[in-house]
């Protein structure tokens, strides 16, 4: 063999390769155990397009699956419970999508479109054009000219508006930098110009993978850069991410782009049809829909025309029924890639290193007469992942320099199974750059024939089109060095040469070491977060009070009570719910913390997207029997079948250092919490048969109440619960309600709903024995022993107070008979919240036994009674 062709095979090696880059595959296993694990259904095949759509592993179709087989997914639009799952799950999708980007929920929304074009095409449609006019410049469309097509698209939508277009070429923005002073926004007539313009620029090329600088975003917004430092007005920026984010981290809080367009299928694989268009919430403001779709609105008219946009921004702008069981399917595309990968920073040094090998060699080869065997599409020497993306844009050349058509090379590529994409990627303008390809050249060449997207590769031997390789996150060094020997073995005249100059000048144009290698963040449940230097739990001083015998040990404050106020009842029964939809935990007394009583649902059971169970999709919570022993820390779980099992009821020093902050919501409201460990986790899978974790509210969150006049306005803290901090109920009125069951059932229905039983199916904190059944409703205040309480509401019902709180079954009543003993209406028991004054010092203890005094609504007891808050 001939030293040259020897030489090639050298570099075809991984210890050649290691040379290049030591950044390959991931912490998380090897990278051929992978693709034969999670992509079987490749072997044989050298997949070189996933800059058009990268691959599905198998575990997250596996995941997907189970998910629907174990679901029920309702319309979001609707209010049953299957309905209210999948809104639920959804709003966990958006943050998981804001998490991923680095963002928060109050700086951007996300919005579900049918992928990148739709939302590109939605920006357009809203945003606020300004024509031109003799008197004004109006509002310019500013887009670099290395767009994809459905960027430069958004022309046909400005153009009829008379809105002016301006293409703008790469170069064109560094060489305008400015050192001067930011433009004023004045307009030669002396007025503050606001006209609004429109940036769009690409953080990836999709046809040379070129990355460009994200500082752009803010350069253009304060008016640094070209080309809103020449024209005044407010500028705004359009990041087209399709491409980049395939690969590469996006972080949204250091280049926040007003309008950041995406396509899943990029990142995922699955699933298709489904894109995003990620809003500045400080932009959302100037954007104007015109027309409205189902969902979208709070309030119209059919007959006039009046019509109230929908307070949400995502109900606002999603016109109908999303697609959303696509969009349940991203939670386990995220789920898996972070397990696979560890994460972005992870992928985007693999596809990188592998790109720069790989163009190492192909920009080295030669024939045997010292020509190229290639002709690279680049603007860069593939040094820097920072500035280059995993796409390598070439064509390949005869050994006389002439360009072998890209339909010829397509053809020779699927024979060997190799998938390459081929023509101008949709992406006119960077193919006429890096070809150069004149407008009249476009236009001679339709007239020949040539059409966007067919084989027609060569006209007078000039070139149509290039072909295009780019790696994913599964690709592996074996497709590199398959794809470099197809290239020699078709195409090189033998012997083939290397450029060893050009070869070495490569070696060392970076040192891999000096890039960090990312940490590897650890996967203990859904919906993760890494924050370096949060707590996890803050200290709470409780009282010793043995849960067991429910006796307190704190020293009690003199309870003395006026022989003149008027005792409605007396407080019979105590219960907190320790995890939210679990058994209760009953007590003689308790101790009252800042959000309720202490511990009463701190925890909660959420599924596999992160979404809260309840008893209305998993009656088995019930069956699960929380303890607390404050004496000992611990929070224990028991079930039968099941042995014991605890965990902490605070956080340790240690989970401090390595907390995982969950987002979810509870009752609409977005709570952060801390995952409670794998061991926990597996327990309550193991009970409930479906894949759960157990997570605790942060001890340093809060959320304010929902209920009443005070929604909004008060600053009580609430823990998990969904309305307020407490609920109580009157026994008189679980009595009536026993009656009316009895009235409308046979005897051995009766039997099943005894006083008790109707008592723990409406879980109450906090049960009184009134005097009149429903006396409650007209209560304005209640104060229980020296605990003042303020009433904020009623407790509307549903389906839930059907499930036997001992076995988990269901029945109708007693929702059924409810209504016919309460006036026609559903709800049972009184919200309260405990608001201290600020000169109360000592810890307030809630016991049985204590009175119960009311004050009663003015409109319900006349001008004797209180006058209501």
């Amino acid at each position: 063999m001939e030293k040259p062709a020897s030489d090639f095979e050298e570099l075809c090696s991984f210890a050649s390769f290691r040379k290049v880059w030591n950044h390959y595959g991931y912490e998380s296993g090897d990278m051929m155990e992978m693709r034969n694990k999670e992509f079987a259904r490749i072997k044989g095949m050298t997949y070189l397009d996933h800059a058009g759509t990268t691959l599905f592993p198998q575990s997250q179709i596996k995941g997907f699956s189970q998910d629907l087989s174990e679901n029920v997914y309702g319309n979001p639009h609707s209010h049953n419970s299957t309905s209210r799952l999948t809104y639920d799950t959804v709003e966990s999708v958006r943050y998981r999508i804001l998490q991923h980007f680095n963002t928060k929920p109050d700086e951007y929304s996300v919005i579900f479109t049918s992928g990148c074009t739709a939302a590109l095409k939605l920006v357009s449609e809203m945003f606020p054009w300004k024509p031109a006019s003799q008197t004004d410049t109006g509002s310019l469309f500013c887009y670099l000219t290395d767009n994809h097509t459905s960027v430069v698209g958004i022309r046909g939508v400005t153009s009829p508006l008379g809105v002016t277009s301006v293409p703008v070429q790469p170069e064109e923005i560094e060489m305008t930098q400015s050192k001067e002073s930011i433009n004023t926004g004045q307009v030669p007539n002396g007025k503050v110009s606001q006209n609004p313009h429109l940036f769009c620029y690409p953080a990836q090329s999709n046809f040379s993978g070129k990355k460009y600088p994200l500082s752009y975003v803010k350069g253009i917004q304060s008016q640094k850069l070209y080309p809103s430092c020449k024209t005044a007005g407010h500028w705004f920026v359009l990041l087209d991410a399709a491409c980049f984010v395939s690969c590469s981290p996006l972080n949204l809080q250091v280049h926040p782009a007003d309008f950041v367009p995406i396509s899943f299928y990029k990142l995922f694989g699955f699933p298709t049809g489904l894109g995003a268009l990620l809003i500045r919430n400080d932009s959302i403001g100037i954007l104007k829909k015109r027309y409205f779709g189902g969902g979208t609105a709070s309030a119209y008219l059919a007959g006039q025309d009046y019509f109230v946009p929908h307070t949400s921004v995502a109900s606002r702008f999603e016109d109908g029924t999303i697609s959303f069981l696509d969009v349940i399917a991203l939670n386990h595309g995220f789920e898996v890639l972070e397990t696979l990968t560890g994460g972005m920073s992870f992928i985007k040094l693999h596809t990188f290193g592998l790109a720069r090998y790989t163009y190492m060699i192909l920009s080295s080869l030669q024939h045997a007469n010292g020509s190229p065997v290639a002709q690279i599409y680049c603007e860069t020497e593939y040094d820097d992942p920072d500035t280059q993306g995993a796409i390598i844009n070439f064509n390949v050349l005869n050994d006389k320099g002439d360009i072998i058509g890209y339909s010829q090379v397509d053809k020779l590529a699927s024979l060997h199974s190799i998938q390459v994409r081929t023509g101008c990627f949709c992406n006119t303008g960077a193919c006429q750059r890096h070809l150069g390809i004149s407008d009249q050249e476009v236009q001679n060449n339709l007239q020949a024939g040539h059409v966007c997207g067919d084989n027609v590769d060569l006209i007078g031997g000039r070139p149509t089109g290039s072909v295009r390789i780019s790696f994913g996150y599964m690709s592996t060094f074996q497709d590199c060095q398959t794809f470099l020997k197809f290239i020699v073995d078709s195409f090189a005249q033998q012997p083939v040469k290397m450029d060893k100059d050009r070869l070495k000048r490569l070696r060392t144009s970076l040192p891999a070491e000096s890039l960090a290698y990312p940490t590897l963040p650890n996967h203990n449940g859904p919906l993760k977060v890494q924050e370096e230097g949060s707590e996890c739990s803050g200290s709470v001083k409780t009282p010793s009070i043995s849960a067991q015998r429910g006796e307190s040990n704190i020293p009690r404050s003199g309870v003395v009570y006026s022989r003149n106020a008027e005792v409605s009842g007396t407080l019979t029964n105590i219960f907190l719910y320790p995890i939210k939809s679990c058994a209760a935990v009953e007590v003689r007394e308790w101790p009252i913390g800042e959000r309720g009583l202490l511990y009463d649902r701190i925890w909660m059971v959420v599924n596999v997207n992160g979404v809260c169970l309840s008893q209305k999709q998993e009656p088995k919570l019930c069956l699960i029997r929380p303890h607390i022993s404050l004496q000992h820390s611990k929070l224990s779980l028991s079930a039968e079948g099941m042995s014991l099992i605890s965990v902490p009821l605070e956080g340790s020093s240690q989970e401090k250092q390595t907390v995982q902050v969950c987002q979810t919501k509870v009752c609409g409201d977005r709570v952060q919490t801390v995952d409670c460990g794998d061991e926990v986790a597996g327990w309550i899978s193991e009970f409930l048969g479906k894949t759960c974790r157990l997570i605790r509210q942060r001890a340093d969150f809060s959320r304010n109440v929902k209920k009443g006049h005070l929604q909004g306005k008060s600053r009580t803290s609430l823990s998990l619960v969904n309305e307020a901090q407490y609920l109580m109920i009157n026994r008189a009125s679980i009595q009536l309600l026993q009656d009316h069951i009895t009235s409308r059932s046979d005897s051995s229905t009766c039997l099943q709903f005894n006083t008790e039983q109707l008592i723990e199916r409406f879980r109450a904190n906090l049960v009184v024995s009134g005097k009149e059944p429903f006396e409650e409703d007209n209560w304005t205040k209640v104060t229980v022993g020296q605990t003042p309480f303020q009433v904020v509401g009623q407790c509307n019902r549903c389906q839930m107070i059907g499930i036997d709180q001992k076995t988990g079954d269901r029945s109708r009543e007693p929702l059924l008979s409810l209504p016919g003993c309460h006036s026609g209406k559903a709800s049972f028991g009184i919200y309260l919240i405990h608001q201290p004054s600020d000169a109360s010092q000592h810890t307030h203890i809630l016991s049985v036994g204590s009175p119960a005094i009311p004050v009663v609504s003015r409109a319900a007891s006349g001008p004797q009674a209180e006058k209501p808050f």
